[in-house]
């Protein structure tokens, strides 16, 4: 008896079936654009077939699309950033369908929430107490005119042309003072021999106390 009733139960669903009639095919073509403003083309927009088997098609870089669906078919349009927009093929369209979609933008206000690179408030402190402050521009140019500053300049930077005209100038007019005159020579100077060897014993004799 189970047996037979499972047979008719089979029988009425495959007569049901086969009386549906079957929805005729549609070429459905359109473009998808902005809501705002139907000069700005939306590409690549997602269309989902939700009626038949959650078909989905992609429009192209304009924003055309054409592929082949039945009457009566709900399709999807989405897009990041648009809302989504939802069409229903009418009957009796003639085996084709032209539709423009217009994609309304979709505005989403996040809430605001500030980030915190520090884990606790005590490394905070920690971190801004040990923070070395940038000079300002009058820590800058005091630095820049201090007597280190200068002297290390005075090392590192070559002569300019000044200095150089001053060095040779000064070397020209000491030629000229002693043009008629005869330079000393300190090897020749008692007084200087004398002197020498004044700093040598003195220095023997500082060397000798220390001991």
């Amino acid at each position: 008896m189970k047996y037979l009733i499972g047979i008719l139960l089979l029988f009425c669903s495959v007569a049901t079936f086969a009386q549906t009639p079957e929805r005729p095919l549609v070429q459905f073509s359109g473009v998808t654009n902005n809501a705002d403003s139907a000069e700005v083309i939306v590409p690549y927009v997602n269309i989902t077939n939700v009626t038949t088997s959650k078909v989905m098609q992609v429009s192209n870089y304009k924003g055309y699309f054409s592929f082949v669906a039945h009457e009566r078919d709900s399709l999807r349009f989405t897009s990041v950033g648009y809302m989504p927009v939802t069409v229903v093929i009418p009957d009796n369209s003639n085996k084709s369908y032209t539709i423009k979609i217009a994609l309304k933008p979709q505005i989403i206000n996040l809430p605001a929430f500030r980030v915190f690179p520090w884990a606790t408030t005590d490394e905070f402190k920690k971190d801004f107490l040990a923070m070395k402050m940038a000079d300002d521009d009058l820590e800058i140019a005091r630095k820049n005119v201090s007597r280190t500053s200068i002297v290390a300049l005075q090392n590192t930077l070559a002569r300019d042309g000044r200095e150089i005209q001053t060095s040779n100038a000064q070397s020209m007019h000491n030629r000229i003072v002693n043009t008629n005159s005869l330079t000393p020579n300190p090897l020749l100077n008692p007084l200087a021999w004398g002197s020498l060897i004044k700093q040598i014993s003195d220095g023997d004799k500082s060397r000798s106390g220390s001991n």
